[in-house]
């Protein structure tokens, strides 16, 4: 018996043997969703910068968790998961206290002011691409939220833009699969037979 549920758990994944830094995603996101300045619903982490062999960068952002530290600690329930595992939130109902940015572990929370409790502004982050609560596609939506690609069928546009493929969105074990895969095969080159001659 499939015990699987009939819906997809949406993931990212950034594969750091690929990521290259060049900040693609981040671009993409912040013109996709017009973001204003100063919030980074997105960014690339390099660790190890300078030290040859050893630099390691990943692609960050809300990670969307199943259990979101987020989402348990807003005073106000803004934060809300989808059937798909996609974790949006409610501008309307945000306060700008912080707690989300202390409890998440990946810091993708964001305001657009700095300052002490409610003075933040509302909180920015990450929506996959998938808009928020508003009517979808709604001019209201995309004020608020940005694009909400996940409704046309699209993959977010971080992804979209990877020039080397390092960051995949999608259900959670088909990114598994693909990650298994590309492990099993490094360094063999291509896994396919040539087609033609």
């Amino acid at each position: 018996m499939n015990n699987k549920p009939d819906f997809a758990r949406m993931k990212f994944y950034c594969d750091e043997n690929l990521c290259i830094d060049c900040n693609g995603c981040v671009v993409a996101c912040k013109e996709a969703h017009e973001v204003p300045v100063g919030v980074n619903r997105r960014k690339v982490v390099t660790i190890n910068e300078g030290i040859v062999g050893q630099e390691i960068s990943v692609s960050m952002a809300c990670m969307h968790c199943a259990d979101a530290p987020c989402q348990q600690v807003c005073p106000t329930d803004c934060f809300y998961i989808r059937a798909d595992g996609i974790v949006l939130h409610d501008k309307d109902k945000c306060i700008g206290c912080g707690y989300c940015l202390f409890a998440c572990p990946f810091g993708a929370p964001q305001f657009p002011k700095d300052g002490a409790f409610g003075t933040k502004g509302k909180m920015d982050k990450c929506t996959m691409c998938a808009g928020g609560p508003e009517e979808t596609n709604s001019h209201e939506e995309f004020e608020k939220y940005g694009q909400n690609r996940i409704s046309e069928g699209k993959v977010p546009m971080c992804a979209s833009m990877c020039s080397t493929k390092a960051l995949l969105v999608g259900d959670a074990d088909e990114v598994t699969l693909i990650k298994t895969y590309r492990a099993v095969s490094k360094g063999k080159g291509i896994a396919t037979e040539a087609m033609g001659w």
